[in-house]
């Protein structure tokens, strides 16, 4: 049986680059693969980009009326009318699936024994849940924690949203990283000392 994977970490934990390695292994071996990323995630434009500065095309850029299912058939037999059956289907920021996508991801690892490969952060600024990072908490078959630093050296696990005057509290739960706003990858301690300021 096929399985659905939710790795989870910071902001700043490797999980784009990890995803492109995915990638990269399967390619290696002859095997097929889908890149997927949901539209809100403006960064890179329609690539899979990696701080480490490597980046990749993605296959599909998924808006959030989108079918997940209904659309990975039509590009799976897309490639495969060119290439070999598509052997995974890897997505590059989950939290920002709907709960309906994941479980249409779900639907795919387990009823077209697809292994599906997500990555992504659990909560946003407010420490609150994507809603897309809830769901797959509680639907995939493998979660994994990848591991980035805080400030002080312990394992981060907060993405603070940072402005002029230091942590933002309040405000819209997406806004992409740029010019106007940028995060840290903090641990417990920090983030609440630096919030309580």
């Amino acid at each position: 049986m096929s399985k659905l994977f939710f790795r989870y970490g910071a902001m700043n934990s490797g999980k784009s680059t990890a995803m492109l390695q995915v990638a990269h292994n399967y390619e290696e071996r002859g095997q097929q693969v889908l890149l997927i990323k949901p539209a809100k995630d403006t960064k890179g434009d329609d690539q899979i980009v990696s701080r480490l500065g490597v980046a990749r095309h993605a296959d599909l850029l998924l808006l959030p009326d989108q079918d997940l299912r209904t659309t990975f058939h039509a590009l799976s037999d897309q490639q495969d009318s060119v290439l070999h059956s598509v052997a995974c289907l890897l997505i590059d920021e989950a939290q920002f699936l709907t709960p309906e996508q994941v479980d249409q991801a779900l639907a795919i690892a387990v009823l077209d024994e697809i292994p599906v490969v997500a990555f992504g952060i659990r909560t946003d600024f407010r420490t609150q849940a994507f809603p897309g990072s809830r769901r797959l908490m509680e639907v995939a078959h493998s979660l994994q924690e990848m591991k980035t630093i805080c400030r002080c050296g312990k394992k981060a696990i907060f993405n603070a949203r940072l402005g002029d005057a230091g942590i933002v509290r309040e405000g819209e739960q997406v806004v992409i990283d740029g010019d106007n706003v940028r995060y840290e990858a903090l641990c417990g301690r920090c983030y609440l000392e630096a919030a309580a300021s």
